[in-house]
């Protein structure tokens, strides 16, 4: 059987598990980019490059017609965390 067949094999093993209520789950709460840039004291220009993105997609989040989802939901979750961290970490003038 392919990588791929017993990929699938176990993601819906585990489905089935999860439904059963056994083994591990996780729980991914929605996270709204408004209120964390808000939060973080940015406007959406400094959010953008802060998120990897243009200023045009980061506005599409805010208005809801582009979903948040993978790792941009990761990043908004650490920037509600430790706002002061990511940008001395992404906004920081040195290039190395």
């Amino acid at each position: 059987m392919s990588t791929f067949g017993e990929d699938l094999i176990q993601s819906l093993n585990e489905a089935v598990a999860h439904a059963r209520g056994e083994g591990p789950g996780v729980l991914h709460t929605s996270v709204v980019p408004r209120e964390v840039r808000e939060a973080a004291n940015l406007t959406q220009a400094q959010m953008a490059p802060l998120m990897g993105m243009s200023l045009s997609g980061y506005r599409k989040w805010e208005q809801g017609t582009r979903r948040v989802s993978g790792p941009g939901a990761t990043l908004l979750r650490v920037i509600q965390k430790e706002p002061e961290a990511v940008k001395r970490a992404l906004l920081s003038a040195d290039p190395g």
